[in-house]
Formats: C-alpha cells, structure tokens, sequence
C-alpha cells in the first residue's frame, strides 16, 4: 500500500484486511511496532478496563480533566457511526487527515509485523496523542486486560470497573479467570482502582503478588447518596455536595467513584479542584449507555450485551418514571449470552420486536426467536432488519411508552443511523 496518507476510509479498509483474524490477543506485534515508533508517552497514562463501565469512567475522567485545563487525549472502542469516535483530543473528535497521517506512520514502523485492527488504531491513537502533546491519556482497553494491545503501555494508574462473565472463549467462563485477565493491567508500585464491590479473589491475589497499590470501592473508595447530591470518601477524604454524574443509569456512582479515586491518586501530576469534579461529572458524554433521547414516546439506547449489563438496564428501567408499556427492539451477537440478558430484562418489557444482525457473529431473528419462547415470552414480533424492528415499534408506542433499543452495539447504531436521517422518529 501507499504509504502516503490516503482517505481515512482507504486506511480502514487496509487495516481490516491486514490481519486474519479479528481478534488475537498477545503483547509482542505491538510491542515490536510501538519499540520501532519510538513511543514512550511523557504524558500521565490511565487505562480503564472492566466488563461493563469502561467507557463512562473513561468519560468522566476525560471530561473532569478537561474541565480542569488539561489537554487530553482519549481512545475508546467500539464506535457507534463513525471510528473517529475512538480518539479524541481535547474532548473532539481526531480529524480524518489527523487518522490517516497515524496509520501511515504505523505502516511505515511496522514492516512485515501483522497487526489487527485494534492494534493498529491503539498505535495509531498514541501515536497522534504524543504528537499533539497531550497532557495526559485516558485509554480503554478493548478486551481482557492482560493480552490487550492498550496494556502494551504502562498505566501510571490503572481502573477495573467490574467483573462479570464475557468473551469467555478469550477469557475463561468464570469470574475468577476473568478478574485474573483483568487485572493484568495493574503495574508494580502504582495505583489500582477496583470498582467492583465484589472483586474475584483473583484480581486482588495479582495486585498483592506484583505490590500495585490497589485501592477497593466500600473499603478505601466509595459513595454516599445525600438527597438530590452525594459525597465522594476516598483516598484524599471527603468530596461534599456532588451533583449525580448526567451520565444515566444505576451503576454510575461506582463509576464516578472509581474515576475520582483514579485522579485522587494522580493528584501529585494531574491535579484537579472539586468544582472541575462537578462539572466534568455533568459534561460526561457517552452515547449508547442508558441514553434518553429527547421528545415522547422516550426512546432509550442502551448497548447492553451481556447478563450484567442487562441487569444495570433492568433497575435503570424500574427506577424510570413513567406508567406506560416499554416495547425492546433487541438484536444480538450469536456468541453472546442471549438467554441471560433477556432473563434479566424480561420482567420490564411488554412487546419485544426483535431482528437478525448481519456478519460472521450476527445472531438470527430464529434464534432470538427461540431463546424467547424458551423464556415463556409470546409477545414477539419478528422484523426483517433492525430499523423494521424499530419502525414497527414506533408505530405501536403510545406518548407515556417508552421504546428501549438494547443488545448489541450494532443494534443501537443502527437506530442512530436511521434518525440520523430523519427516517424514522416516534410519533
């Protein structure tokens, strides 16, 4: 290929076709090409990993430190619409010629060295990052921790969310092999923040083992819910009168938790004052998490895809107001567990409208199908794609419903694409 920066889209198309698979976890590619880049960050790194959570802690530390002065660069995965969603600088989107101008310098510094997908656009984001002089980089990890390209850099803190059963081919199928993969991006000597109020013995026993300073939510770290505002206790004492995060949803005081006590520990490099705490937690933006759009019937986006995740969309969908029906448009991964997400959010929903998701690991409507009559539940519609599902689901809603589009991020940006285009909106 050119090593002129082509279109970013030309550059995607590249690094898709670059490795055979997509998935292929391990440290020694990137190692090689991040030695042969010359990238050894300058800048405060911290790296979010977890099952569910990573993206709204990674939100609110961006916005917290954003709010304080400091230029920072963020790199989240999967995107919903466009991949420029996956770096940002300075809280905007990395520009296409920005993206194009990283992959060529990664093409260039990784010579016969296949990389995937995700390993190239991890590079390629800490590459711009370093050439923008950031002042600091939030980094989620896209899979696990331990083999996860992102782990290839050293956290100068490092935040595990939760723990809970996912990708257990790559994992394991259990809690304890999980929290073991996961903790595997704490470091010697350095903070490790866990927000999981029941952490595996696992992740603590690795902490323990390598001497991270691992700091655990309900026992050096948490939160107290005081009427319409709560107080933070951790590490550096009491934060009072704090606003709710704007993110929604039910697990977000942990996460606010978590991402404060990550920036009570970087306080000697990266200090922040607690009116910037207050008014990143109400500028964090993370779509697809428990998101309302505005107007009514309401219509919630949610890329739940697995049991816990559904579990935390279940109570953020019984602590809604509201007196009407909810209808699901529901889509999911076939190697995802189906039956456990519609388990834990069957008790909430009166009519699932449901579709198939295209590609390699897209679930079929049959299948989606199946696994709701296994679970007793005869109020189904099978459409023949999403924006069917969500057509149809429009039609039906009444003002005081409320249509909630979960199970796959494929699902919702899908829903985002269709409004996006004005095609579609409840009545």
């Amino acid at each position: 290929m050119n090593l002129e920066p082509g279109t970013l889209q030309q550059w995607l198309e590249h690094i898709e076709r670059l490795h055979p698979q997509t998935i292929a976890l391990g440290l020694d590619r990137v190692q090689q090409v991040r030695q042969a880049l010359g990238l050894a960050p300058a800048f405060p790194v911290i790296t979010v990993g977890g099952t569910n959570g990573k993206g709204s802690v990674c939100a609110m530390l961006e916005s917290i430190l954003h709010c304080a002065g400091y230029r920072v660069g963020c790199y989240t995965s999967p995107h919903l619409l466009r991949y420029n969603e996956r770096v940002r600088i300075a809280r905007s989107e990395a520009r296409d010629k920005d993206l194009a101008h990283a992959f060529a310098s990664v093409e260039r510094a990784r010579g016969v060295v296949s990389l995937t997908y995700f390993e190239y656009g991890t590079l390629a984001a800490m590459w711009l990052f370093a050439e923008h002089r950031v002042e600091a980089a939030v980094l989620e990890v896209g899979l696990g921790g331990r083999l996860d390209a992102v782990n290839a850099f050293d956290a100068d803190c490092a935040v595990v969310t939760t723990v809970d059963i996912d990708h257990v081919d790559f994992l394991g199928g259990d809690r304890e092999a999980i929290g073991r993969e996961k903790a595997g991006i704490f470091r010697a000597a350095r903070p490790a923040v866990c927000a999981d109020a029941s952490p595996p013995v696992s992740l603590t026993q690795h902490a323990t083992e390598i001497g991270a300073r691992l700091l655990l939510i309900g026992r050096d770290f948490g939160a107290t819910p005081q009427g319409r505002e709560w107080q933070y206790w951790g590490p550096g004492g009491k934060r009072n009168a704090l606003p709710y995060p704007v993110l929604r949803g039910s697990c977000q005081l942990a996460n606010a938790a978590g991402a404060i006590t990550a920036l009570e520990c970087m306080r000697e490099r990266l200090p922040v004052a607690v009116n910037d705490i207050r008014a990143g937690l109400l500028q964090a933006e993370n779509r697809g998490r428990f998101q309302v759009l505005p107007g009514r019937p309401a219509v919630i986006l949610d890329v739940a895809h697995n049991p816990q995740a559904a579990r935390a969309l279940a109570a953020s969908l019984a602590a809604m107001e509201g007196s009407g029906r909810t209808l699901a448009v529901f889509a999911m991964l076939k190697d995802k567990d189906i039956a456990g997400v519609i388990a834990a959010v069957k008790p909430h929903v009166a009519h699932w409208y449901i579709s198939g998701l295209g590609g390699v690991r897209g679930g079929s409507v049959a299948q989606l199908a199946q696994a709701l009559q296994s679970a007793s539940i005869t109020a189904v519609t099978e459409c023949d794609d999403i924006a069917a599902a969500y057509t149809q689901a429009c039609d039906i809603a009444a003002e005081n419903d409320r249509i909630v589009v979960f199970g796959s991020f494929y699902t919702v940006a899908a829903v985002m694409q269709l409004r996006e285009r004005g095609r579609v909106s409840p009545a």
